[in-house]
């Protein structure tokens, strides 16, 4: 099954009890590792007719700073769902998903972890349901206080955890933001018209997309906004990724 991590478990557990309707998040890890040898066969010259496995990475960041209307706008936060829940539901067989939360620099306040494999037994619709849910009740776990809202927001710390741990290499690898973007960090304060400094381009071989869905939500400035999607366009694209999405709206 999923694997997921104390605060994790908590939030998962506590969502049951309010009757939230989650359902247990089963994980075919198996079923996934049969699937990808029968995939390997299939390419070294079984029938034709087997199908051929196109297996894509999703990494999903979910931005708890307190400025990010993520954690308090359950209409906002509904929408973010949707919207990522609707890559998730296309994803093949053998595909990966991860999902995690951040903002300060303290592995302590972002227990959550949330890994699953698409399978038979873990089809993508299934996990986008699952998904959607959860982001759908991100203000809620931040109101109950099982998910804690955060005074920083360490985007770039992030994203060098995640490629660090998770990795962007053996498939196509999305890396998928529900954020402001907007950096508070001993790397740079973009509120306050600070830049983004240059990226590890070795580090970032092999990502594929960067996108940044609520980017400028909360600061009431479109000059600001597109401010913001010029930064994370230019690093983006400095650090190899293939594409870059910045949402406000949609």
């Amino acid at each position: 099954m999923p694997r997921t991590g104390t605060a994790g478990r908590a939030a998962l557990a506590a969502m049951r009890r309010q009757g939230d309707g989650m359902k247990g998040f089963v994980l075919g890890c198996v079923t996934a590792v049969a699937i990808v040898a029968g995939g390997a066969l299939a390419m070294q010259g079984a029938r034709p007719d087997q199908p051929v496995l196109h297996p894509e990475r999703v990494i999903i960041g979910l931005d708890l700073s307190r400025s990010n209307p993520l954690i308090d706008n359950p209409a906002f936060a509904a929408r973010v769902a949707q919207r990522i829940a609707a890559i998730v539901s296309r994803l093949g067989l053998a595909s990966e998903v991860h999902v995690r939360t951040f903002g300060s620099y303290d592995p302590g306040s972002n227990g959550f972890s949330y890994d699953t494999v698409i399978s038979v037994r873990a089809r993508p619709e299934q996990v986008a349901a699952e998904i959607e849910q959860l982001i759908t009740n991100t203000p809620r776990l931040v109101a109950s206080g099982r998910w804690r809202s955060q005074q920083k927001t360490n985007i770039l710390a992030f994203l060098d955890n995640s490629v660090r741990s998770v990795g962007c290499g053996g498939m196509p690898t999305s890396i998928i933001l529900a954020s402001d973007g907007v950096e508070d960090s001993e790397y740079a304060r973009l509120a306050q018209d600070d830049t983004l400094p240059a990226p590890d381009r070795q580090l970032y071989r092999g990502c594929a997309r960067l996108a940044i869905f609520g980017l400028g939500q909360g600061t009431g400035s479109p000059v600001m906004t597109a401010r913001l999607r010029r930064q994370w366009g230019g690093w983006a694209q400095a650090a190899g990724f293939g594409a870059f999405e910045g949402l406000n709206d949609w």
